[in-house]
């Protein structure tokens, strides 16, 4: 009788509020110091690759390498979560995202940086992003209590939100005192990001699947009627369980053309702003503005998930998009397309956590790094012949004209699944506990 007092004791404990818990926190911070370094990244290499070969095509291409290299590893980054020890891995990763950025200030300081050497590093980064994006996301549900989920991922939305909305300003900051110091502050957040993993111990593995004979927390059916699949699915579960689902494959597929039309728009908007007489600064600023966006939008998550639907809450953020693509043709330079880019990020947060409900809290964790993986592959598809299609049509036409023709590709794009009842009907997830509730 005891023992039984204790044992229900202990499970009336309340877990430790999240300020407290130093492992969510030294994690957080870990994941806000590589979301700057790689924010950082993604507006200086352009700026870095554009000085130095004075092509469009080139500064597209380094994106491109980027993202095809992530997007080839993503899947055996899902099995290698599922199956490796996931501490390990993670420090392997930011180990090796802070050596191929040092390469490049060193590789400045003797004056040896060449197109191949950038490229290089493009495609080492896009690994150590396979391998460690879906760890991170799995390592800080590992550390909080499930009723505390909802609440550690709206402030870890914050808090990368705001290492976004730090990123493009802080790169054009630095740019501006000269070509290496981005890449030196690229190195110092990988290097925070690397202390972060070394320091904190969260479970290595998976939890292992239940005997069947006994309690089993297997989650229901997800909405579309797709069953988690078992543990010897291999490399191509996660795909399975997403392609089982209509509702999933259609969310699916307005978000990667979403993801492609932004990738492309950045180029010409950041080239528009520059023949404008904007300088590295400006621009850095006026890309913030969707990262301000998302940082207001985290406050507003559980009203937008009240208000709508998932799938209307999804098509409306993706036809927001669409005359977000034609704004930086109007008046107002910097300020124009800092408030277009702010409109569509507020809608961002509900997005990301509309993933969470609808996909990675419906499969047991054995599972669960290749849904992740599949999901981030799947999103990051279009992304590389975004950069690099953006970077080919402005070497034949105008930023105006390639801004046009993104904005008709997005709308043309979104068409088939407006008039399809599958998003429009479908509804959010019922609540089996109140982690699960939006």
């Amino acid at each position: 009788m005891k023992a039984g007092k204790t044992a229900e004791a202990e499970a009336a404990t309340p877990p430790v509020p999240l300020r407290r818990n130093l492992r969510f926190q030294a994690l957080w911070a870990g994941q806000a110091a590589a979301t700057l370094g790689m924010r950082i990244g993604d507006t200086a290499f352009p700026l870095l690759v554009l000085a130095l070969t004075g092509s469009s095509t080139a500064a597209g291409a380094f994106g491109a390498v980027q993202m095809v290299t992530t997007l080839l590893l993503g899947v055996h980054g899902g099995v290698v979560a599922d199956r490796l020890d996931r501490r390990r891995v993670l420090i392997a990763s930011d180990a090796a995202r802070l050596l191929v950025t040092a390469t490049v200030p060193v590789a400045m300081a003797f004056d040896r940086l060449t197109l191949a050497h950038l490229l290089l590093v493009a495609a080492a980064v896009g690994a150590t992003i396979a391998y460690s994006g879906p760890i991170r996301l799995l390592a800080l549900r590992s550390v909080v209590a499930p009723e505390q989920l909802p609440q550690a991922l709206a402030q870890d939305e914050a808090r990368m939100t705001g290492a976004a909305l730090a990123g493009p300003p802080l790169a054009g900051f630095l740019y501006g005192l000269g070509s290496a110091v981005p890449f030196l502050g690229t190195a110092l957040a990988s290097l925070l990001a690397l202390v972060a993993a070394l320091v904190v111990r969260f479970p290595g593995r998976p939890a292992p699947a239940q005997p069947s004979g006994e309690a089993t927390t297997q989650p229901n059916r997800e909405p579309g009627g797709a069953e988690p699949a078992p543990e010897s699915g291999g490399a191509l579960a996660g795909f399975r369980l997403l392609a089982a689902s209509p509702l999933l494959r259609s969310a699916l597929a307005v978000l990667l053309v979403v993801n492609l039309a932004g990738t492309a728009l950045m180029l010409p908007v950041m080239v528009l702003l520059r023949d404008g007489g904007t300088g590295s600064a400006g621009i850095g600023l006026a890309l913030a503005g969707e990262a301000v966006g998302a940082l207001a939008g985290t406050v507003l998550v559980s009203r937008l998930h009240r208000l709508a639907g998932p799938g209307v809450l999804l098509l409306v953020v993706a036809w927001t998009a669409v005359p977000v693509s034609l704004a930086p043709l109007l008046p107002g330079g910097v300020v124009t397309v800092f408030a277009a880019l702010f409109v569509v990020g507020i809608g961002v947060p509900a997005l990301r956590v509309m993933l969470d409900l609808l996909v990675f809290r419906q499969v047991p964790d054995e599972l669960r790094g290749r849904v992740i993986a599949a999901t981030m592959t799947l999103l990051t598809a279009g992304m590389p012949a975004g950069t690099l299609g953006s970077g080919l049509l402005l070497d034949h036409l105008s930023p105006a004209v390639a801004l046009t023709a993104i904005s008709v590709l997005l709308a043309a794009a979104l068409l088939p699944a407006t008039v399809s009842r599958t998003l429009r009907r479908a509804a959010w997830p019922a609540p089996q506990d109140p982690a699960a509730r939006p």
